[in-house]
């Protein structure tokens, strides 16, 4: 007998490099209080799990430089300064 089929909310998208790079920004948009917890739709704020997020993408740009398509460089790099840039004024704000 065949597994019954998930409903279509609880299927995962195909992971691919700008999926893995998005849902690692996402995580990152969480912890800077941008956008709320999935499972709880709550809002807070945890800099230092969003640093961490962003040093582990600035870790992916600087071990993945030359293996990228353009787009994919393109993504984490824009990724990348929008974070950044709503780290430090967050920062700034404490």
């Amino acid at each position: 007998m065949p597994a019954p089929e998930k409903p279509e909310h609880d299927k995962l998208p195909q992971m691919d490099f700008a999926t893995f790079i998005l849902s690692l920004s996402h995580s990152a948009l969480m912890h800077l209080g941008e956008v709320p917890h999935p499972d709880t739709d709550q809002v807070s704020r945890d800099l230092p799990l969003a640093k961490q997020n962003i040093d582990l993408l600035s870790l992916l740009e600087e071990k993945t430089k030359g293996n990228l398509t353009g787009d994919e460089e393109r993504l984490l790099h824009q990724v990348l300064f929008d974070l950044r840039m709503r780290y430090v004024e967050l920062s700034k704000a404490k």
